[in-house]
């Protein structure tokens, strides 16, 4: 056998940090969001390195909120016995997470700004505001604004960066707020007996999970109809029966 064929303890080592590290970015919700909005740009007519930019920086942010969001919840996150999390499970260490992070979000920040200043400013709200809540608004009573404005940022992103950087339709906006929203309700609901075990009350907690899961139907309701009605002019078959499969 060949020597460089011989099994490497450091190797491996790096080889399981790298898909430690690569599992605690939240990636299936980095990869949909990143995916959406590329195709957004691409629906909405920006040339390949456009769309490729859109990419870069929405998959930059992304990477960077999710990192943040398990550095900083490490501790609680292993008080929880929570071992589906790479830094509670000490798969991968903290700093290195939170470099990582760092990485990310200075990368996201020419890379928003390539698509336009305007738009660049608006991404990089959102990307903030996500921070924000990974930081400390999660335990507020305010825990759903930070996914309300990163939501409705990404589709005001895409429209900015268009050549006259024209006004995002309000019903886009609107729409992506009432998902995020939604999204927030939907992450939390499974932890919150655990959540508040470790002293995080954010909205969702103080509501309680039977009162989320009564709001939670109605907030998806209310976002599909926004998407069916709001566009000018009549309903589309597709938006009635995307509001009437949500009834």
């Amino acid at each position: 056998m060949d020597s460089t064929d011989a099994w490497d303890p450091d190797r491996a080592r790096r080889s399981g940090q790298a898909a430690a590290l690569a599992a605690s970015c939240h990636p299936g919700p980095t990869a949909a969001v990143t995916v959406l909005m590329t195709a957004l740009a691409v629906a909405a007519g920006y040339s390949p390195g456009g769309s490729a930019l859109v990419a870069g920086a929405v998959l930059t942010g992304q990477l960077s909120v999710g990192w943040c969001n398990d550095a900083f919840d490490a501790a609680r996150d292993a008080a929880m016995g929570r071992r589906g999390k790479p830094v509670a499970a000490g798969a991968v260490l903290p700093r290195t997470v939170w470099t990582a992070a760092g990485t990310a979000l200075a990368l996201c920040v020419p890379l928003s700004l390539a698509v336009g200043p305007l738009a660049g400013a608006v991404h990089l709200a959102g990307v903030a505001a996500a921070w924000a809540y990974d930081l400390r608004w999660k335990a507020t009573v305010w825990s759903w604004l930070p996914y309300a404005l990163g939501f409705a940022s990404l589709p005001a992103f895409v429209a900015l960066g268009l050549p006259g950087r024209p006004c995002p339709a309000w019903w886009t906006v609107l729409a992506a707020a009432l998902l995020g929203t939604g999204a927030h309700l939907a992450d939390t609901l499974p932890d919150i007996e655990g959540d508040l075990a470790t002293g995080v009350r954010g909205l969702p907690h103080r509501l309680g999970a039977a009162a989320v899961r009564r709001i939670l139907p109605a907030v998806l309701v209310a976002a599909t109809a926004v998407l069916a009605l709001g566009p000018p002019g009549p309903p589309s078959l597709t938006g009635a029966a995307a509001l009437a499969g949500r009834r």
